[in-house]
């Protein structure tokens, strides 16, 4: 039997407390028979690109050194997670009206051309392709999808890029002003488990 393989990747920096953790505890949970890899952006932390990343991302592999491979270990693991993965599950609260720092390093590192995507006559071309993703995001003031949130559409345009267009936003925003969308947030993840 064929296991369906999930990768969760919390964003939250918040360990108690956060509504996208607690929406994807939930998600999750309904879920059973699937195999989770838990990619803890608040805890395993994710280092920034610099230019010595950038060196070693662009030297041929056969060529790299053994601290250009070092560098790009991380990346390498993040990605074969992906890759390893059926679906993508995204925890990401909206902080400042867009993705976490650390969610964006985490994009960093595993957008690399030749493995991720490529570059075609035709624009640039997804390596990733027959996944789904779920984005489970949280705000207290910014509406998913408004002119002000700039945290779902690029994360879902990031996921089209490397290939992943079977996209599935849950959406639990503008929750200072409208608490009812936390229970809204709930009957969706209920209704699309079911």
């Amino acid at each position: 039997m064929t296991t369906h393989t999930i990768l969760r990747i919390d964003a939250s920096m918040r360990q108690t407390g956060s509504v996208s953790r607690q929406l994807t505890d939930q998600l999750i949970a309904a879920m059973p028979d699937s195999e989770v890899i838990t990619r803890d952006l608040s805890i395993d932390g994710v280092p920034t690109i610099n230019e010595d990343w950038i060196g070693a991302n662009f030297t041929p592999p056969a060529d790299r050194s053994a601290a250009q491979k070092d560098l790009l270990a991380l990346s390498d693991t993040l990605i074969a997670e992906i890759m390893h993965s059926d679906t993508l599950v995204f925890g990401m609260p909206i902080y400042n009206f867009g993705i976490p720092a650390a969610l964006k390093a985490w994009v960093d590192q595993i957008s690399r051309v030749g493995i991720t995507f490529n570059y075609t006559e035709a624009g640039p071309k997804g390596l990733l392709e027959g996944k789904k993703a779920i984005i489970v995001a949280a705000s207290g003031g910014t509406t998913v999808d408004s002119d002000i949130d700039f945290a779902t559409p690029y994360l879902r345009h990031l996921l089209g890029f490397i290939g992943i267009f079977d996209v599935e936003v849950i959406a639990a925003d503008s929750l200072m002003a409208k608490p009812d969308r936390l229970q809204a947030a709930q009957q969706r993840i209920a209704a699309l488990t079911t």
